[in-house]
């Protein structure tokens, strides 16, 4: 049956349909038809790739979401919507695997078979079958929550089927929907700020009709509450409107302008960070490392290591003046660039380094711990307490404490980006999918958690010695009931 679809009042999504760019983009505000035409989209391509031998037009698809349940409870009840089994081909549950057989272009007796494949990035045999497959092309939905890895990875799976002996695919890439993500977020860099022109300029001299545009386009939908918002005629009168009564302002930014900015998802672990109180905007009250005091710097590790400077003052402020952060970086080389950066920066200071105790435990490949990578180049490296709850408390404090007539305990250096998100609320619990206002009882693990974790393992360094367990907060992290050993003071600072 041929595929249906009107696009009258969505000039963006029109756009969206002629472009023949390898990375697309989709973004606007809730409600939209994102998703929707990215379900058209994959239907479309399907059916303009070129035959094969036997007349079929054959095309694989990955469908991507970056969890087992939102991929269940939203992308694929959309899709099936959009193209019910009954009507269009064979759907397979277990598998998450659905054959399109019955979707054909006008005049065309074949067809197409267009086969997809529904992934989620929290399942490990998902995630490395998505790595090997052979696609035409892929919709990552809701991209601003995948891993920009994942993008990458996929860009080597695409354009694989059909096979070039076959004729290859028609059109081959990438597109995804989203609503606006956080400005410092890799989608962000990567549709706005990376300068790709050089790169492609000089790829274009054995690459026919590369351009800038042809590789990367990002479209954007006007405002859910502007006269040209999209999609109006398919949601209730008034939605916009009412969806914005009493949000607050970055919300409606978000998920109603569409525009870029910053929502917290969940329940921050921090509630008492103040980004006015406690990241000035005063360039005058930027915290600046003290000469003669020692610079903490405390570790996370894994594949995303993250490390944070600071240092607790004469007057008992914890100031945090830098951070460092990577993407899929073992140990050995993270070290070296932040050896490397703390000697262009602070070579005349003094260290003390604290970390992760999982930093001891030994990797596969090699048998050798971080700690030992680390001590190795002369970085004397301690364990931090393990304990979450001491973690979470050794920050927590500081940040609802005033020092020295009023001054906040806890200052931190704008710089500090992804830090600062983090404390914001992109370091956060959980809400479960439950009623009422349940949230889980770790926090969330994501492109936060790592520099947030840092800091927690320095904060145990300066305040570990004075908590003890905190007291139950009614649920949302349970009961912990362990006492802390003294640990030695400064003699400059006290703590």
């Amino acid at each position: 049956m041929p595929l249906v679809y009107s696009c009258e009042g969505m000039p963006t999504i029109e756009r969206f349909f002629s472009s023949d760019a390898f990375f697309r983009g989709l973004m606007g505000p809730f409600g939209s038809g994102k998703s929707s035409a990215c379900c058209i989209e994959l239907g479309q391509r399907g059916v303009a790739q070129r035959p094969l031998a036997d007349g079929v037009r054959r095309s694989r698809w990955a469908v991507i979401r970056n969890t087992f349940r939102q991929l269940e409870d939203t992308t694929i009840r959309t899709f099936l919507q959009w193209f019910p089994p009954h009507q269009f081909g064979d759907w397979v549950p277990s598998k998450h695997q659905y054959v399109i057989r019955a979707l054909r272009a006008e005049g065309d007796d074949r067809g197409a078979e267009i086969e997809v494949m529904f992934r989620a990035l929290d399942r490990p045999d998902q995630l490395g079958n998505l790595l090997s497959l052979d696609l035409t092309g892929a919709w990552v939905n809701e991209g601003r929550e995948i891993p920009w890895t994942i993008f990458e990875a996929l860009e080597g799976r695409v354009g694989r089927f059909p096979r070039m002996a076959d004729g290859g695919p028609t059109w081959q890439g990438i597109f995804t929907d989203t609503n606006a993500p956080d400005v410092d977020s890799e989608w962000y860099k990567f549709f706005e700020e990376r300068d790709l022109s050089e790169h492609v300029a000089e790829l274009a001299k054995t690459t026919p009709g590369l351009t800038v545009d042809t590789y990367r386009t990002l479209f954007k939908q006007p405002s859910g509450l502007s006269p040209k918002a999209e999609n109006l005629k398919n949601l209730p009168v008034g939605y916009y409107p009412r969806l914005a009564i009493g949000k607050d302002p970055e919300w409606v930014k978000v998920y109603i302008h569409g525009e870029y900015g910053f929502v917290v998802e969940g329940k921050p672990v921090w509630p008492g960070y103040n980004d006015t109180l406690h990241c000035p905007a005063d360039k005058r009250l930027w915290p600046k490392p003290i000469s003669g005091l020692p610079i903490l710097r405390s570790w996370d590790f894994g594949l995303t290591p993250a490390c944070v400077l600071s240092q607790i003052t004469p007057r008992g402020q914890w100031i945090v003046f830098d951070e460092l952060t990577s993407s899929s970086m073992g140990a050995d080389k993270f070290s070296d660039e932040v050896l490397d950066h703390c000697a262009r920066e602070y070579s005349h200071e003094d260290f003390q380094d604290v970390g992760d105790p999982a930093g001891m435990q030994r990797a596969q490949s090699d048998e050798k711990t971080c700690f030992q990578i680390l001590h190795a180049k002369s970085i004397g490296i301690e364990p931090a307490l393990q304990t979450l709850a001491i973690r979470i408390e050794s920050v927590a404090k500081p940040l609802r404490t005033l020092v020295d007539g009023g001054y906040p305990q806890f200052v931190l250096h704008p710089r500090c980006k992804v830090l600062r998100r983090a404390l914001m609320g992109g370091y956060h619990f959980r809400r479960m999918r439950i009623s009422g206002e349940r949230y889980a009882e770790n926090p969330e693990k994501n492109h936060y958690s790592h520099v947030a974790d840092a800091l927690g393992y320095g904060g145990t360094r300066m305040f570990g010695a004075s908590l003890r367990a905190p007291v139950d907060d009614g649920g949302s992290r349970g009961r912990y009931g362990e006492f802390l050993d003294d640990r030695s003071r400064s003699a400059v600072t006290g703590y």
